[in-house]
């Protein structure tokens, strides 16, 4: 790859993280995906993103964005963006739209998450720091509760979410986010390296992280990559790289249930050999990952890599584990975090 200079092609690849999951107060069939794409087109103008294409599968719409991917089933709108988007301002919108469209009156439940970006203040408005986000989202939902977990001085995970019992159906969220990544491993996200989407897919190994995928994948110009996988019963996977060296970056969700994530995190880590990372496990206590905190606790060594921090919180209805690893013989160092669509440059 071609050197950059970072200030000139800097891309911050953390995403912002929003689920809200619908009810109606009528106890009415209702449905997300009767939305037409146009009007979710007019949402994603104000987060300034947009649909470059859909897959489906009987439970869920899937869409890769030109900032990462928006995710659509029955009751649960999922919407996670990079670069210097503007999330949080379609969230009043969002609920307008529900409501007027499909009839859904109230929020079941609510989360807002994002990793601390590596420079906040390329960011627009409210996300250049969290208290704003947190005060943005509080005037919406007067029974919200904000979150910080991790070192503040370093790299830390924030979160927002409701203090009511929320989802009580089986529901799990397992996250991976990746910095410092291996060289020769990005140079794969490249045009340079790979013809499209399906041949970064293949290349890189992402295709055998998990069997039976339905792929949605892309490779953005110059560089660049984002894919989202669909499973049976409303299974999801996405992945996002940003792979410049001086910015490197790369995010894997899942809502895979599972016992435990120990094969899937070691394959993971295979593909993109991350020089940090962290985890973050959501399980409430319909689900069979509820326990997977008590596998972490003592789990202080991962394949080459050490914890560094392990934090447990316990809501109403969900546990949330929170670890982050560092290569064994890495020094610290403080985080860098950093894209036909082109990858914006600011």
């Amino acid at each position: 790859m071609a050197s950059v200079d970072s200030h000139q092609h800097f891309f911050e690849g953390t995403e912002k993280l929003l689920e809200v999951w619908f009810k109606s107060s009528e106890g009415r069939d209702l449905d997300l995906r009767t939305v037409q794409k146009s009007d979710w087109d007019k949402l994603l103008e104000l987060v300034k993103c947009e649909i470059i294409s859909v897959a489906s599968s009987p439970e869920m719409d899937a869409y890769v964005l030109s900032e990462s991917s928006m995710f659509v089933t029955q009751d649960r709108y999922i919407l996670k963006t990079c670069g210097t988007t503007t999330l949080l301002y379609c969230v009043e919108p969002l609920l307008k739209l529900v409501k007027d469209k499909v009839g859904f009156d109230v929020v079941g439940d609510i989360f807002y998450s994002r990793k601390n970006f590596s420079r906040p203040e390329l960011q627009h408005g409210v996300h250049q720091n969290f208290e704003n986000e947190v005060q943005e989202l509080d005037k919406i939902f007067p029974n919200g509760s904000a979150y910080t977990l991790g070192r503040i001085n370093r790299d830390c995970w924030y979160l927002y979410t409701l203090e009511d019992e929320g989802v009580t159906q089986p529901d799990q969220t397992f996250e991976l986010l990746m910095w410092d990544m291996c060289p020769e491993k990005m140079k794969i996200f490249t045009q340079e390296m790979c013809k499209d989407g399906r041949d970064a897919s293949e290349k890189s190994g992402i295709v055998d992280i998990i069997h039976g995928m339905k792929m949605d994948d892309f490779l953005f110009e110059p560089c660049g990559y984002s894919m989202n996988g669909l499973l049976p019963d409303g299974c999801y996977i996405t992945i996002h790289v940003t792979p410049e060296p001086h910015c490197s970056y790369v995010s894997f969700e899942s809502n895979v249930p599972q016992e435990t994530y120990n094969d899937l995190i070691e394959k993971v880590l295979d593909v993109f050999r991350p020089g940090k990372f962290l985890m973050t496990i959501f399980a409430n206590k319909a689900s069979i990952a509820r326990d997977t905190h008590k596998t972490l606790e003592t789990q202080e060594n991962i394949k080459g890599y050490r914890r560094s921090d392990h934090q447990l919180c316990c809501f109403k209805n969900y546990t949330l584990t929170y670890n982050q690893y560092a290569k064994s013989s890495a020094k610290s160092q403080r985080s860098t975090t950093t894209g036909q669509f082109a990858r914006p440059v600011i």
